[in-house]
């Protein structure tokens, strides 16, 4: 979990920064939610930027588990090291997350056990868009975009040398992590490199592994583990090296990294996960060009991915997604009160998953995108609007392994299917002064199924489950609205938004309570009630099948932070809560895996270079569940963090303590696949040290 974060500021002012930031920085500066640099005070949608001393706290060993807790979103927790994040209920293909604004072309979105091959400890900036956006980025923004920015590929001139260093060492999974910066530039040639080394063991729970509830319906022969969370152990290691030329009005630079990992299924404990990802960028922006075009930048990003999955030193499943994504942006000068941007996305990339037990044949995904973008000054008014039409086609290669229980290849015969898709937004946020604004965006949204939900048919053995797609499932239609208040004063802020989604065709996999062998036998006798298949031996498993149905998804956000204390030192109070309801409008039926109510309290104590925090979080019971699925307790958890900043003439040394679910206090995930057999960690104390120059 020890990557360092990747900055270019001087000791100094990095000192200030790192251990003075906010929470939620409210009039501070995004580059993902519009094409252009813009406050989070001013924009239609709503928006958080992660850094400074809370991105330092609250980093961990994943994005989905570092975001959590932050205003509407979630995480798919799949053990301490997988966790891709959840946004409003929404997760998989509908959230896009970028690496510096070009897609992590994994395999992240496929399945709960891919991990995102990107550290988080490598970010100088992780930026949340929270509801559609997809104009800018597609239909797989629909939910949101999650941008994890940092310093790879220098965007500014530097001058001398800088660099950074960091260990932690401890938490609930006993992570042991280095990580080590360099940057040097003579302010036309930048430099940048990093490497990270990080292990952790089996994760500290409160109590047993799996819970109460099944428990109860565990057959006699189950194991039953108490106090750690097993196979949830891992290792990670990487580096990357950037190099670009710079000048006062752009850049042009690229950059080369590589992420290596072996990590746990907790779903098998016999099932391990070794990835390996390469990853080549190559970006450039100039500014300030002429009277009809003002800007254009681009970036595109190839990466090269493929991780196995391994049971009893065996290789069952080999999973590979190689291709690209490239976007370019042009800016045009003003047309009367209009600004903005048009552009094109391309992505292209090829997916395989080899093995007996492949749930998923050869595919190929190739999409083009064209979108446009405006904004509308008008006194105390400003409009945005934009619309993006794509083409994308998804095809089969088909075949696959023969299931013994019919004789047949598991996939259907060679096939392609082509989607046309179009996306548009309209926004206003009315400033009432400089610290009063009402926002609202209105958008429509299309997406194309992905390869998985058309032609999934299989046994996946680190998620325990049988998953099904269907072929001739038409593109998912969603429209939503978004209305949001937002308050600034000084140290004070605050923020509260309403949303609603309604989708046609909302494609989810649902668990329709039969099961099946990893033969493709459907319903297998099990007279022993061992879990495997009397007859062929193998695993039952339950089957989950992707259905369309019309979904309606609505809820609230709100933050607070408030300086009440400020005399000797200061005292800030945050406060911070959501609530998102969803289920299917032809039946009323809740839809799965959605969070439940949440609330958290936070004090704050500065004085000089000692910052101190308390946190309270408190997540409801989850009675509102899907078919063929479980309630979730719920659960209160205390956390503690403090830091002291040693500051030097031409360096920093911070250091840090945190201690998480103070009372040891079991909880489950409600928007985990696994929060029946894998609880979150126990109480734990981690140290760490960070020195910078």
């Amino acid at each position: 979990m020890q990557r360092t974060l990747c900055v270019r500021v001087l000791a100094g002012a990095l000192s200030a920064w790192a251990w003075n930031a906010g929470a939620q920085e409210s009039d501070g500066v995004v580059v993902t939610a519009t094409p252009f640099r813009s406050s989070l005070f001013e924009l239609a949608s709503p928006a958080d930027a992660l850094s400074g001393l809370r991105l330092l706290w609250q980093r961990k060993s994943s994005i989905g588990e570092t975001l959590d807790g932050m205003p509407g979103v979630s995480s798919t927790y799949f053990g301490p090291f997988v966790s891709r994040p959840v946004i409003r209920g929404l997760d998989g293909d509908r959230i896009r997350i970028l690496q510096n604004g070009t897609g992590t072309l994994d395999a992240s979105s496929l399945s709960f056990d891919h991990a995102v091959p990107y550290d988080p400890l490598v970010a100088e900036r992780i930026e949340v868009v929270r509801g559609a956006a997809a104009v800018l980025y597609g239909g797989s923004a629909v939910g949101g975009v999650v941008n994890v920015i940092d310093n790879r590929i220098p965007t500014a001139p530097l001058n001398g040398v800088s660099g950074r260093a960091e260990a932690r060492v401890g938490g609930a999974d006993r992570e042991r992590s280095l990580g080590a910066l360099l940057e040097a530039g003579n302010g036309s040639f930048a430099i940048h490199a990093d490497v990270f080394d990080r292990s952790s063991k089996d994760l500290s729970i409160a109590g047993f592994a799996r819970s109460d509830r099944q428990r109860a319906v565990d057959g006699p022969g189950v194991a039953q583990p108490e106090g750690t969370l097993p196979n949830s152990h891992a290792k990670a290691s990487g580096g990357t090296l950037g190099a670009s030329a710079t000048w006062g009005n752009g850049y042009l630079g690229l950059s080369y990294g590589a992420y290596n990992a072996n990590y746990g299924s907790p779903a098998e404990a016999a099932v391990r996960i070794d990835m390996k990802s390469e990853r080549l960028d190559l970006a450039g922006e100039a500014r300030e060009l002429g009277s009809v075009i003002t800007g254009v930048k681009f970036k595109l990003g190839h990466s090269d991915y493929r991780h196995q999955e391994i049971e009893a030193g065996a290789v069952n499943t080999t999973f590979a997604n190689r291709g690209y994504d490239g976007r370019l942006e042009v800016s045009h000068a003003r047309l009367g009160p209009l600004t903005g941007a048009f552009g094109l996305q391309v992505t292209d990339f090829h997916f395989s998953a080899l093995g007996a037990e492949a749930f998923v044949p050869k595919t190929s995904t190739n999409a083009r995108g064209l979108f446009l973008y405006e904004e509308l000054p008008w006194g105390k008014w400003k409009f945005s609007f934009g619309a993006r039409s794509d083409r994308t086609r998804v095809s089969s290669e088909g075949g696959g392994p023969v299931d013994a229980s019919t004789g047949l290849p598991r996939f259907d015969p060679a096939q392609s299917r082509k989607f046309s898709t179009g996306s548009g937004a309209f926004g206003m946020v009315y400033s009432f002064d400089k610290n009063l604004a009402l926002a609202a965006n209105l958008s429509s949204t299309q997406r194309a199924p992905t390869y998985y939900e058309l032609f999934a048919n299989g046994p996946h053995v680190a998620t325990g489950s049988f998953e099904v797609g269907d072929s001739t499932f038409g593109k998912e239609k969603s429209r939503s609205i978004d209305l949001g208040l937002r308050w600034r004063a000084g140290a004070h802020s605050a923020n509260v938004s309403l949303y609603r989604t309604q989708f046609k065709n909302f494609l989810a996999a649902l668990n329709t309570g039969n099961t099946r062998g990893g033969d493709g036998e459907l319903n297998p006798v099990d007279a022993d009630g061992d879990g495997v298949a009397d007859g062929s031996g193998e695993d039952i498993l339950p089957e989950f099948r992707y259905a369309a149905v019309p979904a309606l998804f609505r809820g609230i956000e709100a933050s607070a932070r408030l300086r009440v204390y400020d005399r000797a030192g200061t005292v800030d109070l945050e406060l911070k809560g959501d609530v998102v309801r969803a289920y299917d409008r032809s039946t009323g039926q809740p839809l799965p895996r959605i969070s439940p109510a949440r609330i958290g309290i936070g004090l704050e104590y500065g004085l000089n270079r000692f910052t101190a925090r308390a946190d309270l979080v408190r997540a409801s019971a989850q009675n509102r569940v899907a078919a063929n699925e479980f309630p979730t307790d719920g659960y209160t958890l205390v956390n503690l963090a403090f830091g002291y900043n040693f500051a030097f003439e031409k360096a920093a040394l911070n250091a840090f303590l945190k201690i998480n679910n103070l009372f040891d206090k079991e909880a489950r995930s409600h928007a985990s696949f696994l929060k029946e057999i894998a609880p979150l960690g126990g109480r734990a104390a981690q140290l760490g040290l960070r020195a910078s120059f």
